[in-house]
């Protein structure tokens, strides 16, 4: 029989191969790199319900039990997509710090839906952001995880660990799903590069009979802590402690935490943080059944449940907000460095004064954008000149304060305040160079990256994009950056 026909078919398997070995090597995350010492704690977190309570909040420590709120307490990102509403987020870094993920559950109670609507009738995706500074944040997107799942019906929860063993995330969510003829809320795992596509859901924690688990996050410990790699922590009646040496395979019940009085029933949301400076872990719960938010639990050993411990009164303080399920990610000083030079006290937070009407400053109202007197709130008149969408180079785009995500846009020439969508075309309408003042060169005046005839000016005190022709367009068109 001749070989040459096997030949060739051996040949054209053998490219095949190297072409998606090449493919998978070019989408998946670089290997693991050694990160600069850690210096402080940045916590991810919601507030509460409703459309404000439910959107993304930044909290800061330097010695992982005290916390101050970032942006002065106000949001840091809102989601203009699924529900509109986002909770329990997880913070990913990538092994060599190049990128960074939040991932959050697509939940807006009490602002269009319900708690019964949420678990039978919910949204099956997750909200995603992407980063590459920590600073500077994509437009979300929708990543879909229980549509495939039979009955599932919502997507809750999402956490995600790093997996040496197979070079990839392993993504995991609770999910109201059937199995056996059994509904609830199991947890579900799959395998992600990049967070805009998984591998095929399976079940990952199930627990007998018809109790529920819908909270769990992994923590991975040094050699020489306890007896395995990875600890995790589950809300499931219980908040229930598991170790294992491989975070896909077999998992050991170690015990829980009500010897400590602490039980499903007044706890949730468990999230771990390591401190920096030794080893020893707190593990924080969300005490949802008091309202109190977030409670550290101390430990010198994640897999031994007996070593764990009440805090003593008055060594921690969760800041003026109240704390709801979410992450914690230790920081570099120089990841520090450049939180806070956005979201810091002394963080700059700029209105746009009229030239022409020096009582009336550029502001947001129902999304549509003008110069008023008098604002109220102010943080409808603060804005963020941060490097432009479409060009990053001499431009800028203009964000609000109190609605990040959220850009000053022309569109017909006619401006609004429009959740960043991640189109170009939306980048180039949102971009805008500053120039000397068109009416006094110690102001400023915007013009427009894809119409550079055209410049930012109110008319009516209603923005506008237009070219500017005479003296009154010129005072229009001028504005002045001010605290």
């Amino acid at each position: 029989m001749s070989t040459s026909k096997p030949l060739a078919r051996l040949g054209a398997l053998l490219a095949f191969a190297c072409l998606i070995f090449a493919s998978w090597s070019v989408a998946a995350p670089k290997p693991a790199a050694a990160l600069d010492p850690f210096t402080g704690y940045l916590m991810v977190h919601f507030i509460g319900e409703g459309a404000t309570g439910q959107q993304m909040y930044l909290s800061h420590s330097t010695d992982g039990l005290n916390w101050t709120d970032l942006n002065n307490g106000g949001m840091v990102l809102r989601s203009p997509i699924g529900t509109k509403g986002v909770r329990d987020p997880a913070l990913v870094r990538s092994p060599d710090g190049s990128r960074y993920w939040i991932i959050a559950t697509d939940l807006c109670i009490d602002c269009g839906q319900t708690w019964g609507d949420a678990i039978n009738n919910g949204s099956r995706n997750l909200v995603v952001w992407e980063s590459t500074d920590l600073v500077s944040w994509s437009a979300p997107w929708l990543l879909n995880v229980a549509g495939a799942i039979p009955e599932g019906r919502n997507a809750w929860a999402p956490e995600a660990i790093w997996n040496a063993a197979t070079g990839d995330y392993v993504l995991y969510w609770a999910t109201n799903g059937a199995l056996n003829g059994v509904q609830k809320h199991r947890i579900y795992s799959a395998r992600t590069t990049n967070f805009r596509s998984i591998t095929t859901p399976q079940v990952y924690i199930n627990r007998p009979g018809t109790q529920e688990i819908i909270d769990t996050q992994i923590v991975e410990l040094p050699s020489g802590v306890g007896n395995h790699r990875y600890v995790r922590a589950s809300g499931d009646g219980q908040i229930t402690l598991e170790g294992s040496n491989s975070i896909l395979g077999t998992w050991t019940t170690l015990g829980n935490l009500s010897g400590i009085g602490l039980t499903g029933a007044q706890v949730e949301g468990p999230m771990w943080t390591k401190f920096n400076n030794r080893n020893e872990w707190a593990l924080y719960l969300d005490q949802y059944a008091a309202g109190r938010g977030y409670l550290p639990v101390l430990t010198a050993n994640p897999s031994s449940p007996g070593v764990f411990r009440l805090p003593a009164s008055g060594t921690y303080n969760l800041g003026a907000t109240r704390k709801r399920h979410g992450s914690i990610l230790n920081l570099t000083a120089a990841e520090t460095t450049r939180v806070f030079a956005k979201w810091g006290p002394s963080a700059p937070r700029p209105r746009l004064q009229s030239y022409n009407f020096q009582d009336r400053y550029v502001r947001h109202a129902n999304l549509d954008v003008r110069i008023d007197a008098n604002v109220s709130p102010v943080q409808d008149s603060q804005f963020r000149l941060v490097p432009g969408l479409a060009n990053n180079s001499g431009y800028v785009s203009i964000e609000s304060v109190n609605f990040p995500g959220y850009y000053l846009r022309h569109t017909g020439f006619d401006f609004s305040l429009a959740p960043n969508d991640g189109t170009a075309s939306y980048a180039a309408d949102a971009t805008f160079r500053q120039v000397a003042g068109l009416a006094d060169a110690g102001w400023t005046s915007f013009q427009s990256y894809n119409h550079p005839d055209r410049y930012i000016r109110h008319y009516g005190f209603v923005l506008r994009l237009d070219p500017i022709t005479n003296a009154v367009g010129r005072g229009d068109a001028t504005f002045r950056l001010t605290s």
